[in-house]
């Protein structure tokens, strides 16, 4: 029996060897499949964690920003109030003084100026936090990461309270700015107008466009007055800059360069315009007709402006409230912001950036 095998073997060698050969390459080539499918699907696995990581970083990041946004309205309302009291003027107007049409005069421009202050500077503030938390938190994202190739942080807590701070250019000279600005274009639209002349609520809009093509296309780029233009304070030290004054510097300058791209000027523009719609909304509950009177409401329904004055100087408390109102959670909640923040979020969370 063994002879007769052998004398096969010995007929068939070379197609023996072949096939054995085939067979073990088979083997092989079967475990190599495995260990790659199985390689393959440990990095999907890894992946999705990774992203679903990032995913719950990034909404916990959006929360935080909300939060901070409503924490800033009241520092901003006051800031606003400081700049433009009118409530001095109201007071005046009660003791029936004989220049009382002169206060008059002043208190149209001061209301409408601080209302539209109030809309376009509470615009910036929701629009500024985006940016910055965003880029914070995609740093911070970083600093977490398992693997991450640098041992110090990104963006220690020193450096995250120095790069916040820039918002005091926004309640502070950049506020004043803006007044200067807004108030120029409100004489410009309504000094001439008579507090007795009656406003149409598509007149009180028309007026407000106006405003707002004149300080939208004045000398000085909108996104000035979220951050000064020139070099932050501690890049003015001749030396003794530490590692986190140059950290706070970079991330100051990273965020400028967000400002001079298109699709922030797209953004901050989508949020003036959202804020303008609410604010009308708002106005519009004043024009129409009182509970029980049967009467439809017509946009062409109008008001005396010395009726309209007290309703938009009243405005303030529902554009810069801490408490969730129509207004600001139309800001948050804008599609376009939302957006962009999660484009800020996944450059400054991207591995690569480990490298910077």
């Amino acid at each position: 029996m063994f002879s007769s095998v052998w004398n096969f073997v010995k007929r068939h060698k070379r197609k023996v060897i072949f096939t054995g050969a085939l067979v073990g390459g088979v083997y092989f080539l079967g475990k190599y499949a495995q260990k790659k499918l199985s390689d393959m699907q440990e990095k999907e696995a890894s992946d999705y964690i990774s992203q679903a990581r990032r995913q719950f970083h990034f909404e916990s990041n959006q929360r935080t920003c909300n939060m901070t946004v409503l924490s800033m309205l009241p520092p901003l309302k006051e800031a606003i109030t400081n700049q433009l009291n009118s409530e001095s003027l109201t007071a005046l107007l009660k003791e029936k003084p004989a220049n009382k049409l002169e206060i008059w005069e002043d208190l149209k421009i001061l209301s409408f100026t601080r209302t539209i202050v109030g809309v376009y500077s509470t615009c910036m503030l929701v629009v500024l936090l985006r940016v910055q938390l965003n880029i914070i938190g995609g740093y911070l994202y970083l600093d977490n990461s398992v693997g991450k190739s640098s041992p110090s942080p990104m963006a220690p807590p020193e450096v995250q309270q120095q790069y916040l701070s820039s918002i005091h250019h926004l309640l502070g000279d950049g506020l004043t700015e803006l007044i200067t600005v807004v108030k120029k274009a409100v004489q410009n639209a309504l000094e001439s107008v008579p507090l007795k002349q009656s406003l149409s609520l598509m007149e009180v809009e028309q007026q407000l466009s106006w405003i707002r093509a004149e300080v939208e296309a004045g000398e000085r780029n909108m996104s000035w007055f979220l951050l000064a233009d020139d070099q932050n304070a501690l890049a003015d030290q001749a030396c003794g800059l530490t590692e986190n004054d140059v950290v706070t510097i970079r991330l100051l300058n990273e965020t400028r360069d967000m400002f001079d791209s298109p699709d922030f000027s797209t953004v901050l523009n989508s949020s003036f315009n959202r804020g303008f719609s609410r604010l009308l909304d708002n106005l519009a509950e004043f024009f129409r007709p009182p509970p029980g009177d049967s009467a439809p409401f017509a946009a062409s329904d109008s008001l005396p402006l010395a009726k309209i004055i007290p309703i938009i100087n009243g405005q303030i408390n529902s554009i810069c409230s801490e408490t969730p109102s129509h207004f600001v959670q139309d800001l948050l909640m804008n599609d376009q912001v939302k957006e962009f923040a999660a484009n800020v979020y996944e450059t400054f969370s991207a591995p690569q950036d480990l490298q910077k």
